[in-house]
């Protein structure tokens, strides 16, 4: 069929679709030329309440062309005034356009958005928030404006935000970002399904890319997508105190109209527990609770590289010394809380109330660096090796465990096989050379003898809606996370 498909009616639809975004852009590049903020808050003209009419048009004529050849629409869509914001979940694909140009609904995108030739002229007609990735203060910047327009009593077109703030494989819903909760108005929930008996719509950080997935989707006959407008969803008094208390509570409203569960990881803690590095995280490793406690604390460990840096240094002047909670305290530079009693609980295995910092430094340099396996055991051989600059086979014990998040680890088969001349210790160089000649020297030498059915080797190939992304809900790792949670009790 696919072969069948990109020979036929592949060709014809995609000059229809790329037909119907030419015609769009003059009408949207009028309508947009020399509009100021003032204007925008006014009630639309008559001129363009006809543009709108006919930018609708058009886009639905595109959508149709690419085999969405009726959209389901449930529920009713509320009134600027009834809910300015409208949270939209799950988000699972650029395809997710289509209750946008539905509605027209202003978006939150990123500033190089509007330089895309074409499409960029039709985001800006919509009136979107920009976000700034060159702008330190952006995230501020966009909250207060989402909450400026949001508390506009309507004036404002509505505002459409994915809470979720990434595609995610529609297997559940993940942790939503508190952005569109935090003016604390009343949001109405609206839900997307793609019924599709096979899926070409799903498009994450892990799978075909996004001209792979325009090519399969206009291969099928018909594209099915089912948008449906919960009722809105007035926050409590507490809830408008508490952004992130509003966000989950809307998510589970939407996850119980989807009949799907509820995951409290993030984006993040899939990235780090499929990172392509030559360590793969194994399924009851601890690092995914580590990096949310790094999160609790305020830290981000995507901008934490300079920190790690840092850290390292102090931990190799310390050498060997354990510090208890209070040096670790001061080390980190952070006071004494529940969250960062359950950090130090992570590495206190022998609950005698002493850590190493190493094994620290460690566990925040793969969570910084997932994909980044060497790097992060070079620094590791810098803290555990000698003065000749060699470790022995327990130091690559120590290192391996924390890298990975486990409470214990056999590297015996992997220090023998690096440790070639017998000589019961290994350079870094040497361990670089057998990686080199060895790249899944994790696979081939700790998996297999150790991990077995539990290896997220394993794991990362179970079945999801379309064979992408693994469920990491907590609800099913209660059993492999025990040891973790008798730590953190």
């Amino acid at each position: 069929q696919i072969a069948f498909m990109t020979l036929t009616l592949f060709p014809i639809r995609l000059f229809f679709a790329a037909f119907m975004m030419l015609l769009a852009w003059p009408f949207a590049f009028v309508a947009s030329m020399g509009s100021d903020e003032q204007q925008l808050e006014k009630p639309l003209s008559w001129w363009r309440k006809i543009v709108d009419i006919l930018l609708k048009a058009i886009m639905r004529m595109m959508w149709l062309a690419g085999g969405f050849h009726w959209i389901n629409v449930k529920g009713r869509r509320a009134l600027p005034a009834e809910a300015a914001i409208l949270t939209v979940a799950p988000h699972s694909s650029y395809f997710d356009a289509i209750p946008v140009t539905m509605t027209f609904a202003s978006i939150v995108m990123k500033a190089e958005s509007k330089d895309i030739p074409l499409w960029g002229t039709l985001i800006k007609y919509i009136r979107p928030v920009f976000v700034s990735r060159s702008d330190q203060d952006s995230r501020r910047k966009t909250v207060e404006e989402i909450k400026r327009r949001a508390q506009s009593d309507g004036k404002w077109p509505q505002i459409m935000i994915f809470p979720e703030g990434t595609c995610t494989n529609r297997s559940c819903l993940i942790t939503f970002k508190p952005g569109a909760f935090i003016p604390g108005v009343p949001v109405q929930p609206v839900v997307l399904r793609y019924p599709n008996k096979l899926d070409t719509i799903t498009w994450t950080w892990r799978g075909p890319g996004a001209l792979e997935i325009l090519w399969l989707t206009l291969c099928q006959l018909h594209n099915s997508v089912e948008i449906e407008f919960l009722p809105v969803y007035i926050p409590s008094e507490e809830e408008r105190k508490n952004p992130v208390l509003y966000a989950n509570n809307v998510r589970h409203v939407m996850a119980e109209a989807l009949g799907v569960p509820v995951t409290d990881y993030t984006f993040e803690d899939c990235q780090l527990a499929l990172a392509e590095g030559q360590l793969r995280l194994p399924s009851d490793t601890c690092l995914l609770e580590f990096a949310k406690l790094v999160r609790s604390l305020g830290l981000k460990p995507e901008a934490l590289e300079d920190d790690l840096d840092k850290y390292a240094a102090s931990a190799m002047k310390m050498k060997k010394e354990k510090v208890d909670l209070n040096k670790f305290s001061a080390y980190l530079e952070f006071p004494v809380s529940h969250t960062l009693e359950s950090m130090f609980a992570l590495f206190d295995e022998n609950e005698d109330g002493i850590i190493d910092i190493r094994e620290f430094v460690i566990a925040l340099s793969v969570v910084c660096k997932p994909s980044k396996t060497l790097e992060t055991i070079q620094l590791a051989f810098q803290l555990y090796q000698s003065e000749n600059g060699t470790i022995t086979e327990e130091d690559l014990a120590h290192i391996l465990k924390t890298a990975m998040g486990v409470s214990q680890i056999d590297v015996t088969h992997l220090f023998r096989a690096v440790d070639k001349e017998e000589k019961g210790e290994i350079t870094y160089d040497d361990f670089y050379r057998f990686a080199e000649l060895h790249p899944h020297f994790a696979e081939d030498y700790l998996y297999t003898d150790q991990m077995g059915a539990e290896s997220v080797l394993q794991t990362a190939s179970l079945s999801a809606p379309n064979g992408i992304c693994t469920d990491f809900s907590p609800e099913n790792s209660e059993d492999k996370n025990s040891l973790l949670q008798k730590k953190l009790k």
